[in-house]
């Protein structure tokens, strides 16, 4: 016997509108029964778990241990513009000189992700022939 992963549960103290956030992050839409006010709202990803928020009265305190990391379709510098453009922060760039790495960016609320290469910035790499040390996927 195994274990599906239903959802990844998010935290947070609006969760209609960190959810119409991530929503706007992923390109997915809300769940259709869920309206503002809402204490839980999900994201309806088109494969694997769904983005589910769940309004806390706590507000967050220190770095979570688990993060989203987000693979762009277009181009990391893009994408990154993209978010901040949306309402996230940058909080740490991780990027290299040589175009490996990635960035660390908040949702409205603090959470962190992370975003990496797409894949056309990783071919890009490759052609040049720059290889990437440890397993961070970047």
């Amino acid at each position: 016997m195994v274990s599906v992963l239903q959802n990844v549960a998010i935290d947070c103290a609006d969760a209609y509108e960190l959810a119409r956030f991530w929503s706007e992050v992923t390109g997915c839409p809300l769940h259709p029964e869920d309206n503002p006010g809402d204490p839980e709202i999900d994201v309806m990803l088109p494969e694997g778990p769904l983005l589910h928020f769940n309004q806390v009265p706590e507000p967050k305190t220190v770095k979570k241990r688990m993060h989203l990391c987000l693979r762009p379709k277009t181009s990391r510098e893009e994408e990154v513009e993209r978010l901040l453009s949306l309402g996230a922060t940058l909080v740490a760039d991780r990027r290299e000189p040589d175009g490996a790495g990635w960035a660390v960016l908040a949702d409205p609320e603090g959470n962190e992700f992370c975003v990496l290469r797409s894949e056309s910035d990783r071919a890009a790499m490759s052609s040049r022939g720059s290889h990437t040390q440890g397993r961070q996927p970047s």
